[in-house]
Parts: structure tokens; sequence; C-alpha cells
């Protein structure tokens, strides 16, 4: 069972793509398609109990102007309890939440999850030490890891 653990850490390690430090995006390969990793997603958010604010489909949007574009959603989700101590330590956090996460396609059919660090959303908000950041950081990659799992 340690190992078996071990070898999921590794292989999310090994496909987790840190896009760069300055822009403080996390991005997991997924091997299920845009709208599995999606559902995925959703499920997991409300198995812990978070709430699903919005699903936006971008693809679908850019089908009403006439537009194509490659499988795109974002979910919008969060709770109180998680949101409210990352305030205390700056209200501007606020701007970022409730969090977020991207599903995309991209040009070669890899599908990517996304979301943003909430280390880097700390610094952006001059509080890099808010005690909340490593559980906020340990829910998304548990949720993200869920997802985007084989």
């Amino acid at each position: 069972m340690k190992f078996s653990r071990l070898l999921f850490a590794f292989t999310l390690a090994s496909t987790v793509t840190a896009a760069s430090a300055a822009d403080g995006l996390i991005a997991l390969k997924s091997p299920h398609s845009a709208k599995e990793t999606m559902n995925r997603l959703e499920e997991q958010v409300k198995a812990k109990g978070l709430n699903v604010f919005a699903r936006i489909d971008h693809a679908a949007g850019a089908a009403k102007i006439g537009k194509t574009l490659r499988p795109t959603e974002v979910l919008i989700f969060g709770n109180p309890q998680g949101g409210t101590p990352f305030m205390e330590c700056a209200q501007t956090v606020g701007i970022d939440l409730p969090l977020k996460a991207l599903v995309w396609e991209d040009a070669s059919a890899q599908v990517w999850l996304g979301y943003n660090d909430p280390a880097y959303l700390a610094k952006r908000s001059d509080v890099a030490d808010c005690a909340v950041v490593p559980n906020l950081q340990k829910a998304l990659a548990g949720l993200a890891g869920a997802a985007t799992a084989p």
C-alpha cells in the first residue's frame, strides 16, 4: 500500500507543470477528455462539500458568435471556511476568490487542468506568510489530482 501511494505521488509529480513561477499557474495533464476531466473535478468539489458557483463553457460561448474554440471550461468554487481566513490575511485576495480551475484541450489534443497556486495569490497580495496557504494548496492539489487520475 505504501509503495502504491509513493508511485501515485511520483506519477502525479511527473505530470504537474508549474508554468512559470511568475504566473502562478499549476497545470496537470489529464488522460481524460476535457468534458470528463471537468465532470470529475466538479464531482470532487461537491464531494468535499464545496460550493460550485458556476461552470463556464468558453467553447459554447465562442460557438454563439460563430467561432470555434477547443474545449475550454472554468469551474468557480469554494466556501467561506477556506476563503475567509485567506481574506483575513489580506482582503485583496478576494479578487481571486472564489477559487477557479480551468480545463482545456491544447492544439495537440492534450487535456490540461490548471489552477492558480494559492502561494502565488498570497504573494501577489503581499501576505506570502498567510497560514492558510498550505492547506489551500493541499486541497487544490488533491482535487486536481483526483480529477486527473487514470
